[in-house]
């Protein structure tokens, strides 16, 4: 199977007509300065014009793009130390290592101040947090202390002092009652009567007082103690949750950084070879190097499956949609033959924008590549997309096909005459085009005709002042 090459849209046709125009100029030139015997020997260079027959025949129809080989199944090794990093070591791209082997390290001196800074602090909200428990448990005894203790005890001694209070009036009362009866028998005088009466209203006075004290501190007092002793309970809750809670992030912080620690030393998870991001064309990243800065969840090393290996091009917008996922392929690698693959995925969003080439829509066509030996991520790969492959089809030579503006023309020469014909194309390769009406299999066409027909060198000079007037009627 012959492999060819589309390209987009009639580029191809601008190129010939381009090189064509070129020759037909001179060509022209040089006939304007001959005379009639000069355009009788035209005539007999036209007879001996390179021809070609039209034949039925084979073509494919295909794509070609460079890419370069990545796996598909990478084990990514990602920075899990939080922030930018520096880079004290790593490992060259392409370097085979063991599992467990150190494969890159981080500097560690900013962690090792957030340890011991995170540690300080640490102690100093765990030492105010167990100050606080014990409080907290001190304020919890304080309330039935006082409840079982102190109110019981202060209650029982006011009512003793009303008790008391209680029995002196009944003996005030009595000697009351005796002095007014010997008062009245002339044995007591006026004064002492008073004196006592004045003793047993001091007495009622009294009681009354301490009655009303009782009251007082089972209604007020007691509450006011309890209501002061719950704050001082729920201070002490307050300020130990505030102090646990910070020597906890403390801790935790002083935790996560001694973890990160150890994630400044790298090993590699399996045994296998190692690459940077950079040499997998699917990563935009920076090139890992000693010095570099790295961050948080950024891609630092690579380990791929060298037994999934897969090849991604961009194919033009104008092409994209005729590639179907399964189409034959054929790619090269440096230094070995071609072989067979197909198409396994077409991407349907386009790749971004290529810095400086903005106007120029690609597409991501992805070939996985079958297990072979010798393998590695960034090989050049040029990949042949094969579109279509057309059987019994009429084919012309590019060269002998011309593009004016009102379509495609070639010259049939029939005998010594020659024949203007236009032509519908379709698809084309670098040599050969596929006609699809205009001309039959076995007619002979003139190859070149801008430098051996006067017609189509008359057509291209036409057609070439059209094109001049059109850009200058724009510009």
């Amino acid at each position: 199977m012959s492999k060819n090459y589309q390209q987009q849209g009639a580029s191809i046709w601008s190129q010939i007509v381009v090189s064509c125009l070129l020759v037909g100029l001179g060509v022209g030139g040089y006939l304007f300065a001959k005379s009639d015997d000069g355009e009788v020997q035209v005539n007999l260079d036209f007879l001996k014009a390179p021809t070609h027959v039209v034949r039925l025949g084979e073509m494919a129809v295909s794509v070609t793009e460079q890419g370069s080989l990545e796996s598909y199944d990478n084990v990514e090794i990602v920075c899990r130390v939080r922030g930018q990093n520096t880079v004290t070591s790593v490992v060259d791209s392409g370097t085979y290592v063991e599992k467990g082997d150190v494969v890159l390290t981080l500097d560690t001196l900013y962690i090792d101040e957030e340890i011991a800074e995170r540690s300080k602090y640490a102690h100093w909200a765990r030492s105010g947090a167990e100050h606080w428990r014990a409080s907290v448990e001190k304020n919890k005894l304080a309330i039935p202390e006082y409840l079982e203790g102190r109110f019981v005890a202060e209650l029982t001694g006011m009512e003793k002092d009303l008790v008391i209070a209680e029995a002196d009036l009944l003996t005030d009362q009595e000697l009351l009652e005796y002095v007014q009866r010997q008062y009245e028998r002339g044995y007591e005088s006026r004064d002492q009567v008073e004196e006592h009466r004045r003793r047993v209203e001091f007495t009622k006075l009294r009681i009354e007082v301490l009655k009303s004290d009782i009251e007082v501190f089972k209604k007020y007092t007691k509450e006011y103690e309890l209501a002061r002793l719950e704050g001082e309970l729920k201070v002490s809750q307050a300020q130990f949750e505030a102090n646990d809670e910070r020597a906890w992030a403390d801790a935790s912080r002083r935790d996560q950084a001694v973890q990160e620690k150890e994630y400044c030393t790298v090993l590699a998870p399996k045994a296998g070879l190692v690459i940077h991001p950079r040499a997998a064309a699917w990563k935009d990243a920076p090139d890992i190097t000693e010095g570099g800065t790295v961050y948080t969840e950024q891609v630092m090393l690579l380990m791929p499956n060298l037994d999934k290996m897969q090849v991604k091009v961009g194919v033009h917008e104008a092409l994209v949609e005729h590639v179907k996922a399964g189409m034959l392929v054929f790619v090269k690698l440096p230094d070995r033959e071609p072989f067979e693959c197909n198409v396994s995925h077409v991407a349907n969003i386009a790749r971004p924008p290529t810095i400086g080439v903005s106007n120029i829509v690609k597409y991501d066509v992805t070939v996985e590549i079958p297990r072979m030996e010798g393998l590695k991520p960034g090989m050049t790969a040029e990949v042949e997309i094969v579109m279509n492959e057309y059987a019994d089809q009429v084919l012309l030579p590019v060269e002998s096909v011309l593009e004016f503006g009102s379509g495609f023309y070639c010259w049939v020469r029939n005998g010594d005459s020659i024949s203007r014909r236009r032509v519908e194309l379709a698809d084309s390769d670098e040599k050969m085009v596929r006609v699809l009406d205009g001309i039959k299999a076995g007619e002979t066409v003139i190859l070149n005709p801008l430098a051996y027909v006067p017609d189509a060198q008359d057509d291209a000079l036409i057609n070439f002042e059209q094109t001049a007037t059109a850009m200058v009627q724009e510009d």
